[in-house]
C-alpha cells in the first residue's frame, strides 16, 4: 500500500530531472534523441506527488530493452510497456522505499510523445487551469491517502479535459511559431 501524498513545489524537482536525465541519456546510449521533465513536478507552482517524470524519446523503442540491465544498475525497475503499448517504463523507488522516479519511453515523435508534452506546455501557460489541477490533487489526497488507485481515477476526468484543450492550443502554438519564421 502506497501512501498518497502532494507536496508543495520544490525547485529541487528540477535539478533532480537535469542529474538523473544525464544518467538516463549514459545507460539508454546513442538511442536517445531528447529527454523531457513531465508531470506534475514540471509545472511550477502546484502541488505535485514528489516523483520526477521523465520522457525519454529514441529513435528505435526496441533497442531500448537491450539497456535493460543498464537502467537496473540505476537501481530502475524494468516495467516494460506497463499498459501503454510502444512505451517502456521503468520505476525508482529511493533506500526507503518511497517512489522517487518514473521513465516513460517512447518513438521519437509518437502521439504519446505529443500529448504528454502538449499538457505540461498547456498547464505552464494556463495557471489558472493548474491550480485548479492542484486543488484536485490536494482534495484527492486527503479523500485517498493510503489509496492510489482512487486518487488516481479522481484525476482521470480532469486530465482528459484538459489533453482536449492542449491538443489544438499546442497545434496553434506551432502553427503560430512557424508563422513567424516564415
Amino acid at each position: 500500500m502506497r501512501k498518497v501524498e502532494v507536496v508543495a513545489h520544490d525547485l529541487k524537482w528540477q535539478e533532480m530531472f537535469n542529474v538523473e536525465s544525464n544518467r538516463v541519456i549514459v545507460a539508454l546510449g546513442k538511442n536517445v534523441v531528447a529527454v523531457h521533465h513531465i508531470g506534475r513536478t514540471a509545472i511550477p507552482s502546484i502541488y505535485a506527488k514528489p516523483i520526477i517524470d521523465l520522457l525519454v524519446e529514441v529513435k528505435d523503442i526496441a533497442k531500448v530493452d537491450e539497456q535493460n540491465k543498464s537502467m537496473e544498475s540505476l537501481d530502475y525497475k524494468v516495467m516494460g510497456e506497463f499498459g501503454i503499448s510502444g512505451r517502456r517504463f521503468f520505476r525508482k523507488d529511493n533506500q526507503e522505499g518511497i517512489r522517487t522516479h518514473h521513465i516513460h519511453t517512447f518513438t521519437v515523435g509518437s502521439d504519446q510523445v505529443r500529448r504528454h508534452l502538449a499538457f505540461r506546455d498547456y498547464m505552464v501557460a494556463h495557471p489558472e487551469d493548474a491550480q485548479s489541477y492542484s486543488e484536485l490533487k490536494r482534495s484527492l489526497a486527503r479523500e485517498y491517502p493510503t489509496n492510489i488507485d482512487g486518487y488516481m481515477d479522481g484525476k482521470d476526468g480532469f486530465i482528459r479535459e484538459i489533453d482536449k484543450k492542449a491538443a489544438p492550443w499546442q497545434a496553434l502554438q506551432s502553427s503560430s511559431a512557424s508563422d513567424l519564421t516564415s
